[in-house]
């Protein structure tokens, strides 16, 4: 199982996705001097923990990502299955990256301020590249089972 180049993309994809948990995606600098961060869940002001707009289709969208990115580890033996799972994982990460975008320049308009990026906003579109490459090596996985059993 962990032998598997798709195993170890999976794995990585996991990782990306599950610290998207942790980290902030966005600040917002407000015209009133007001800094908002932007996490998965919703709109944080000056750093409290109470949050200020909760955003419920991330938080949605970011677990079943997780979820389904993990469970595919383990369903190895039905290389389809897997397959197709990854290719639904894979749309729902663009559809991630475009809900994140449009709830960003929302608020951005919204508090009339400016919007600064962090490094986490790119590990759903890396996880996404990643998510191809390992519906690639699926398939060769698939085509090399199906060649093999030809020759019998």
């Amino acid at each position: 199982m962990l032998q598997r180049i798709q195993t170890m993309y999976l794995l990585i994809i996991s990782a990306l996705m599950g610290s998207v948990f942790f980290l902030p995606l966005a600040e917002l600098l407000a015209n009133d001097n007001h800094v908002f961060t932007y996490y998965f869940n919703g709109l944080f002001l000056d750093g409290q923990k109470e949050i200020y707009f909760l955003t419920i289709s991330p938080i949605i969208l970011l677990s079943i990502i997780v979820l389904i990115s993990f469970g595919s580890i383990f369903l190895f033996k039905k290389r389809i299955i897997q397959m197709r799972l990854n290719v639904i994982n894979l749309i729902l990460m663009l559809g991630y990256s475009g809900i994140n975008y449009y709830y960003v320049k929302s608020f951005s308009s919204q508090l009339e301020g400016v919007v600064s990026y962090n490094i986490p906003v790119v590990f759903p579109i890396l996880a996404a590249i990643l998510t191809y490459f390992a519906i690639r090596a699926i398939g060769k996985d698939e085509a090399l089972i199906r060649s093999l059993d030809r020759i019998r």
